[in-house]
């Protein structure tokens, strides 16, 4: 992230500091972290092997524990191909297709039959999507985001999160983008005005505590 002292200053003299808690009912949301993102041979994609294995870490935590996880996908019908603005500013996206191998969750996530995957046609995970009312139903009371790309659909979702009322969370070592700048000054933004920032380690540890304090035998 973005460590110039002038400009943390000046976020900080405009009141940037407060922070939110991690809370005992977590949700877990993976975005877009489908092949179209973290497979190279996608114009869309980018290298992206360090970032999903540990999105994968953070995720077998959260399912031992036994917290929420739910993906996101861009899937494209004939229908939404010719009536989505974005695909004319963005016409890679066309390859997001419905039933194409590139709107797959990524394999290596390991991801669990029961676990939900939210398709969506704009970049934010709540935009149009069922995401809100699978939170609330399970009692959400902070997420914990991950994913692709950290200044696109990323930023867009953490944004809805705080703006849905969720004490919201990035974990920044497991988020994606192809270009570095716009992944360090965003990752800065966000965690300035949205969010609070955590590493996959620092949400590991959590998400173990959660479930030493909910397991009886200990």
């Amino acid at each position: 992230m973005i460590a110039d002292e002038d400009i943390q200053a000046t976020y900080r003299s405009a009141g940037f500091c407060g922070a939110f808690e991690l809370g005992r009912r977590p949700a877990v949301v993976v975005v877009d972290l489908s092949r179209g993102f973290t497979d190279p041979a996608c114009p869309l994609g980018s290298e992206a092997t360090a970032e999903v294995e540990r999105t994968r870490g953070v995720l077998d935590a959260a399912r031992s524990s036994g917290v929420l996880v739910t993906f996101t996908t861009i899937a494209y019908d004939e229908a939404a191909r010719r009536t989505t603005a974005w695909l004319r500013k963005v016409p890679s996206l066309r390859e997001l297709a419905v039933g194409s191998p590139w709107v797959e969750i990524d394999p290596r996530l390991g991801r669990l039959s029961g676990e939900e995957v939210v398709v969506k046609t704009g970049a934010s995970a709540f935009f149009g999507t069922s995401l809100l009312p699978l939170l609330v139903a399970a009692q959400t009371d902070c997420v914990i985001v991950m994913g692709a790309t950290t200044s696109g659909c990323v930023r867009s979702s953490v944004v809805d999160s705080v703006q849905c009322g969720f004490p919201t969370f990035i974990v920044t070592d497991c988020c994606v983008d192809r270009a570095a700048g716009p992944h360090a000054a965003n990752l800065f933004d966000m965690t300035a005005k949205y969010a609070d920032p955590l590493t996959a380690e620092e949400a590991v540890s959590h998400l173990e505590r959660l479930r030493s304090s909910r397991d009886p035998h200990r």
